[in-house]
């Protein structure tokens, strides 16, 4: 007689769960030893990101637009951690009808900075090791918010500290300076400002 053995299928389930949590334990342990892991989300320290002309989720005064001065505004910003070696400015509208607009860029703040004074410069090489990106406009500088009529954008001033300065030149994209920091932020604060042409 034949006598014919059943596999256990919980066993069978149970012995390919341990195989799929080994390798993924050999995943993680790589991705950490090459350095290839961003600082987790929740371990980063919150900035803290204001203007003195105008407060969070409030209008931007039309000085800081292009119906005015079209000139930054003052920000300031506070709770780096230690280790910061440099600050990212990135300024945009998430509700441009071409799709994510970039107002500015500008990197390689040093970390005794904590404000940026109303009407920054608009040279590519800033203040001291600062250096500007080029933005959507195609310009090396601050472009102030410039929606179609009658329809309100939002505006996020997003600072990054990061644990190093940035090897880009002056008039880097976007993408580059975003590629560039990406193993590297330490902290990340927003200031929100509204926008809406008559």
């Amino acid at each position: 007689m034949t006598v014919q053995f059943h596999r256990n299928p919980f066993a069978v389930i149970t012995r390919r769960f341990f195989q799929w949590l080994t390798i993924c334990g050999a995943i993680a342990v790589a991705l950490v030893t090459t350095g290839s892991v961003m600082t987790p989300p929740e371990t980063r320290r919150k900035l803290d990101v204001s203007s003195s002309a105008f407060k969070d989720g409030q209008p931007i005064p039309s000085q800081y637009t292009c119906d005015g001065k079209n000139i930054s505004p003052p920000l300031t910003w506070k709770g780096a951690p230690g280790n910061t070696q440099s600050f990212v400015l990135i300024v945009d509208d998430p509700d441009s009808p071409s799709g994510l607009w970039t107002h500015w860029t500008l990197f390689n703040l040093g970390s005794d900075v904590s404000e940026l004074p109303e009407d920054f410069a608009k040279s590519p090489l800033a203040s001291g090791p600062a250096k500007q990106g080029v933005n959507s406009f195609k310009n090396v500088a601050y472009g102030g918010p410039c929606p179609p009529a009658k329809k309100q954008h939002r505006y996020y001033f997003k600072f990054y500290a990061l644990d190093i300065t940035l090897n880009l030149q002056p008039g880097a994209a976007r993408s580059d300076v975003e590629a560039a920091m990406t193993k590297h932020l330490l902290a990340i604060g927003q200031l929100t400002g509204t926008y809406q042409r008559k």
